[in-house]
C-alpha cells in the first residue's frame, strides 16, 4: 500500500517539523460554526508573517475537545490547501481511546496531514505497558511521522523515560512535544534516543534547547513566532547572550498567554489585531475586559503591543 505524503523525516538530531510550530486556534463564526476561510487566512498569517515552520491543528488550543471528527477533517483539508506547500501540517489525533485515535489518524492522513500529534491517553490513567501499546498501535496505523505529547498535568500520567526510549525504536515515532517540565528526565531521554524534542511550554524553550531540544510547539507563538525563531537561531549559532535577551524580552507573553486558558487569550489577542479568531466554544468562555487589559500589558512588555 502506498501513501501520498512527504517522506518520513530524517532520524538523528534533525528537526522533523522545523523549529517553530504553533498549536493553531480553530476560528469559528459568530454563531460558533467552523470558519474554514478564516482558518486558511490565519494559517497563512502564522506561516508567512509569524515564521512558523509547521502548524498543529486539532490540538487542545484548537479546541479539539469540542470539535467533531468531521470538523477536524475539513479543517485539515482547508489548511493543507492554504499552506501545505510551505509548512508541515501536524494533526492532533490523540484521545483516551486507542481505536478512536487510530480512526482519527487514518482520517488525518487521508486529509493530507504531514504528521500526527498523539497525546497521552487522559483520565483513564493507563499503565506504561498500555501507553507503549497505544502509541505503537497508532504509529502502525498510518505512514505518517508521529510526535508524542507528554503532558502529565493534563493527562494524569507521564510517559516514563524507559517507555519513551522504547517508543523511539519505532521507525515513525520521531518527536516529542514535552510539557512534562522535568529537564532531568528529558535529558536522559535525549541521551538515550534520537527523538527530536520540542518544548511544550513556551517559557521553557531556551532551557530545553540547552539540553538538546530543537524547537517549540507554542501557544504564544501566534504573536511571538518571529522572535521565538530568532531566539532559537541565535542559540544554534552560539549566541547564547542574544538568545537569553530574546527569552527575557518575550517572557511576559510566554507566561502571560496562560493567565487563563490559552485559547481564550489567543482568540482575544487575535481579535484585537483584526485577525481571524471568532468565539470560543463552551465550556470555555470569552476573555473578560480585565483579562484583555492584562494581555495588552503583557504584549506591550514583550515589545509586541496590541492595537488599541
Amino acid at each position: 500500500m502506498t501513501h501520498d505524503h512527504p517522506a518520513a523525516p530524517e532520524r538523528g538530531p534533525s528537526r522533523p517539523f522545523g523549529r517553530v510550530i504553533t498549536a493553531m486556534v480553530t476560528p469559528f463564526t459568530a454563531d460558533g460554526a467552523l470558519d474554514l476561510d478564516c482558518a486558511a487566512r490565519l494559517a497563512r498569517y502564522l506561516v508567512d508573517e509569524q515564521g512558523n515552520d509547521a502548524l498543529v491543528l486539532n490540538g487542545t488550543t484548537g479546541e479539539s475537545p469540542t470539535t467533531t471528527d468531521a470538523e477536524k477533517e475539513t479543517l485539515i483539508r482547508a489548511v493543507v490547501e492554504a499552506v501545505g506547500d510551505r509548512a508541515r501540517i501536524v494533526a492532533g489525533v490523540g484521545t483516551n481511546d486507542t481505536r478512536h485515535t487510530v480512526e482519527l489518524a487514518a482520517q488525518a492522513e487521508k486529509a493530507g496531514a504531514h504528521g500526527l500529534l498523539v497525546v497521552t491517553p487522559y483520565y483513564n490513567k493507563p499503565p506504561q505497558a498500555g501507553l507503549l501499546r497505544h502509541f505503537t498501535t497508532v504509529a502502525d496505523a498510518t505512514g505518517l511521522p508521529v510526535m508524542l505529547y507528554d503532558i502529565p498535568h493534563r493527562s494524569g500520567v507521564a510517559i516514563a523515560t524507559d517507555t519513551l526510549v522504547k517508543l523511539s525504536e519505532h521507525g515513525r515515532i520521531v518527536a516529542v512535544k514535552d510539557a512534562k517540565g522535568d529537564l532531568t528526565a528529558t535529558s536522559w531521554v535525549l541521551a538515550r534516543s534520537d527523538l527530536a524534542f520540542y518544548s511544550g511550554e513556551d517559557a521553557l524553550t531556551l532551557p530545553m534547547l540547552s539540553i538538546g531540544a530543537v524547537g517549540v510547539v507554542g501557544t504564544s507563538t501566534h504573536f511571538t513566532g518571529v522572535g521565538t525563531k530568532q531566539m532559537i537561531e541565535a542559540f544554534e549559532a552560539g549566541d547564547t547572550a542574544g538568545a537569553l535577551a530574546l527569552h527575557r524580552r518575550l517572557l511576559p507573553l510566554y507566561t502571560g498567554i496562560f493567565r487563563t486558558q490559552g485559547t481564550i487569550l489567543v482568540k482575544a489577542g487575535l481579535a484585537a489585531q483584526g485577525l481571524p479568531s471568532g468565539p470560543v466554544r463552551p465550556p470555555l468562555v470569552e476573555a473578560t475586559g480585565d483579562e484583555l487589559a492584562q494581555l495588552r500589558a503583557d504584549c506591550a512588555a514583550a515589545g509586541l503591543p496590541l492595537p488599541e
